[in-house]
């Protein structure tokens, strides 16, 4: 039977990316098929794999068709998460294709991956957390 497995993030410098997702989310790096150009990175809470990191020489897409989305409950947290990821090495990005009045913002990691921060409490499906 065929799974969905987790999504990877091409980076240059995997122990920089390893210290940017695990300080950005409740993530811990595991020895399980690490490698020189692999990391695995799971929850914390030890519920499963969450995220891979991939070495790569190729660059970021400046608009990637797949990205991360991180999700926050409210604009304050949004708000405080941004600055949060920013201290912690991500980039606010110039964005144009932003919607009138978004939900969103979009940032990049220390690789210039992009990825949004997602305030869920003005999504357009209702708002509040994700069941």
């Amino acid at each position: 039977m065929l799974r969905l497995g987790i999504p990877v993030v091409g980076v240059t410098d995997i122990p920089r990316a390893v210290a940017f997702w695990t300080a950005a989310l409740p993530l811990v790096a595991v020895e399980e098929w690490s490698s020189e150009t692999w990391r695995t990175l799971a929850y914390a809470d030890g519920s499963g794999h969450a995220l891979g990191l991939l070495r790569s020489d190729s660059p970021p897409e400046p608009r990637p068709r797949l990205h991360l989305d991180l999700f926050t409950d409210s604009t304050q947290e949004q708000q405080a998460e941004v600055r949060r990821l920013i201290g912690l090495g991500a980039r606010a990005v110039e964005w144009d294709l932003y919607p009138p009045d978004p939900d969103f913002v979009v940032l990049a990691d220390p690789d210039d991956n992009v990825f949004r921060v997602v305030d869920l409490s003005r999504a357009p499906s209702g708002g509040g957390p994700a069941a």
